[in-house]
């Protein structure tokens, strides 16, 4: 079973802003839990409390952990495809291999005004601009194959050009030329997660995603949104398993952890997701709530393995791709 944190790390209602000190001391407790990944949400939609943006906040929590996967927001509207693909290699770099990027698929009411366009887009041209994005940001991170820079400064050779490969671009929307201009990734690609699909969404996310975010439901109606995005998948070519499904949930205040245990315990049984997303405020009792109750129930019903299987995001998930698997 596979498990990751969505953070919000927007204060609550009453609470100070919240500090670098406290967010990372939240995300080192979900490492030392063998959490596989913590998502950082983001929003230029208009007022947040929240402190930092979040690829700057990613940079620095890779500086104070070693293990657990971390996923940033980022907006296909507030960013170029080029500075995005350049920003999340680099992340992948600094935290040897645990990056991700979290694109929601849907729009804010009113991001786009921040970014030259007061007008938005129409659902339609908003969901062909950000297939064309995110097919530009995997383009230029598979730009240089693994061997392709030399650094010979002997011999005077950067790069080999036989391993470098432009891309060339020129869409609808954008037109970019690459390669990047910096190293590959160790992950060969950073993990792409997408969340907030609608069903015209659903081909583009079994196409591009690695792992995909769902909201919580029944049961059958999760085995059934489960089962449709891994034919998708097999569809598109892709091996259904290369698709994480993680069910997004959130713990309500009066649940018991046996009794949220049954319930995580019952999805997985019927084979309705890969795991869980689970959405925490960055409150440490919230996640202690979790570690301490919920997750040694989950152990001993032999649903959560201990500690990290290698040393990538890729490899905690079990996706193929760079570095240890």
């Amino acid at each position: 079973m596979h498990l990751a944190i969505s953070l919000n790390i927007a204060a609550a209602t009453g609470e100070a802003v919240l500090d670098f000190s406290r967010i990372s001391k939240f995300v080192r407790q979900a490492e030392a839990a063998g959490v596989d990944m913590v998502a950082i949400s983001d929003t230029a939609d208009g007022p947040s409390s929240s402190p930092f943006e979040a690829t700057t906040l990613l940079a620095a929590l890779a500086t104070v952990t070693d293990k657990i996967g971390l996923v940033a927001a980022a907006s296909t509207v507030a960013h170029q495809p080029y500075n995005l693909a350049r920003r999340f290699a680099s992340l992948d770099i600094i935290s040897h291999g645990r990056a991700g990027w979290h694109a929601t698929m849907a729009q804010g009411s009113r991001e786009a005004a921040n970014f030259s366009r007061p007008e938005g887009f129409s659902d339609t041209d908003f969901r062909r601009r950000a297939e064309e994005y995110i097919g530009i940001v995997q383009g230029l991170w598979q730009g240089w194959d693994a061997d392709a820079l030399l650094f010979d400064k002997t011999g005077g050779r950067f790069h080999d050009p036989e391993k470098m490969h432009l891309l060339d671009h020129k869409g609808e929307f954008f037109s970019v030329r690459g390669p990047l201009n910096v190293a590959r990734s160790p992950q060969d690609t950073p993990v792409l997660v997408l969340s907030d699909l609608s069903e015209a969404d659903l081909d583009i996310a079994a196409r591009t995603a690695d792992v995909i975010l769902l909201e919580s439901g029944s049961v059958d109606s999760a085995k059934v949104r489960f089962d449709d995005l891994k034919r998708r998948a097999m569809a598109a070519g892709r091996d259904p398993d290369a698709v994480k499904v993680l069910t997004s949930i959130s713990f309500a205040p009066d649940d018991g952890p046996a009794a949220t245990a049954d319930r995580l315990e019952t999805q997985l049984r019927a084979k309705s997701c890969d795991g869980f997303n689970i959405q925490l405020s960055a409150q440490h009792s919230a996640l202690g709530d979790f570690v301490d109750h919920i997750l040694p129930a989950l152990r001993q019903r032999g649903l959560v393995q201990e500690g990290y299987r290698g040393t990538t995001l890729r490899s905690h998930l079990r996706l193929d791709g760079g570095g240890d698997q």
